[in-house]
């Protein structure tokens, strides 16, 4: 049995109006900080919770935003959804989310299902295999709101909120270079999205500006989208790297995946770390401080990067013509030392 209180039984213990019940709960300019406190002490007092469906439908809104994202498997993608979900709790929207699992079919399934079941906006982190965005277009055409988060594309002209990739790769290829290691290599995933493209763009450059010559033996691209293989393919990268003639003295790994699997592979293989190799990595683990060595890493601002794409979201459906002013913001990166970056003897 239902025995949720309403605006109604609310309006008649107080002795006041609906109307007056409904603007003291939405925090109203209209109503008196006294009334305002006095209706929201007894809502609470006596587990009043908002009817979603009806104030939807008073507004023309579903109330409701759909969430696609690669995966949830991963630290860092769990803190950005966090952090979506702190936001549109705060301002009254519920999530619906779904998971592509790296996949441009099932990413494109997933969002036609959401459109289909009247969400108000999309928030997208776009799938390993996506580079076709016509049909995000379509729909933008059609009238829904779209964000892009972690993840960005040229080929589609809406906000965007991810890290500075170039910044924090070069940071990260900065301070092995500062740390006497020349021989730097690269594990990155072999896709065309801004994450992976920027992170390497960073990463030569660091090396340029330290007048040390791009060698493209030193990098290796790995798919990441593919869990049953990535293993081998990462030994496979490894083992190619330490059988070359000059074999690196560092590696820059460039997603948390790739950081975490590099160390395991490396240390299984029997090398010492940072005697033998030295190591930095993309990642949001939180085991980054007590593995054996602790990881160096370039941490990400994951719940903000959530909250950031919640908000430029909830602003589209909002106001429509926000749609003139489209913005790309791009979140500081932390560089955060452990021991496996250690100087060079």
């Amino acid at each position: 049995m239902n025995t949720n209180i309403t605006l109604r039984d609310i309006a008649k213990a107080l002795n006041l109006s609906i109307s007056t019940v409904s603007r003291a709960l939405t925090d109203s300019y209209q109503i008196g900080e006294k009334t305002k406190q006095e209706v929201l002490a007894y809502a609470k007092e006596h587990h009043y919770v908002p009817n979603r469906m009806a104030r939807g439908l008073k507004e023309g809104k579903s109330r409701s935003i759909g969430v696609v994202v690669c995966s949830i498997d991963n630290n860092f993608m769990a803190q950005m959804l966090d952090g979506i979900d702190q936001y549109c709790s705060e301002h009254d929207y519920q999530l619906i989310m779904m998971q592509s699992k790296e996949l441009f079919e099932q990413e494109k399934a997933n969002v036609n299902l959401l459109y289909a079941g009247g969400i108000d906006g999309l928030l997208i982190c776009p799938s390993y295999q996506t580079t076709d965005f016509s049909y995000l277009i379509n729909l933008q055409e059609s009238g829904l709101p779209v964000v892009l988060f972690d993840r960005l594309s040229n080929h589609i002209d809406t906000h965007k909120v991810a890290v500075d990739n170039f910044k924090g790769a070069y940071e990260a290829t900065q301070h092995l270079i500062n740390n006497g290691y020349h021989a730097i290599a690269h594990l990155n995933w072999n896709t065309q999205l801004s994450t992976a493209t920027e992170r390497f763009e960073g990463y030569k450059k660091a090396l340029k500006d330290a007048g040390i010559p791009f060698n493209n033996d030193w990098v290796k691209f790995c798919d990441t989208s593919n869990a049953a293989t990535l293993d081998e393919e990462l030994e496979t990268a490894i083992g190619e790297l330490m059988a070359l003639k000059q074999v690196p003295r560092a590696i820059f790994t460039a997603t948390d995946l790739l950081s975490t699997k590099c160390l395991e592979i490396l240390r299984k293989c029997g090398h010492r770390i940072p005697e033998d190799i030295a190591l930095v990595g993309f990642s949001n683990t939180d085991l980054a401080e007590v593995l054996n060595p602790s990881l160096s890493t370039i941490r990400q601002p994951s719940l903000e990067i959530g909250r950031l794409a919640a908000k430029q979201l909830l602003s589209l459906i909002s106001d429509r013509r926000a749609t003139e002013h489209f913005e790309t913001i791009l979140l500081p990166t932390e560089l955060q030392v452990r021991a496996s970056s250690q100087k060079s003897k």
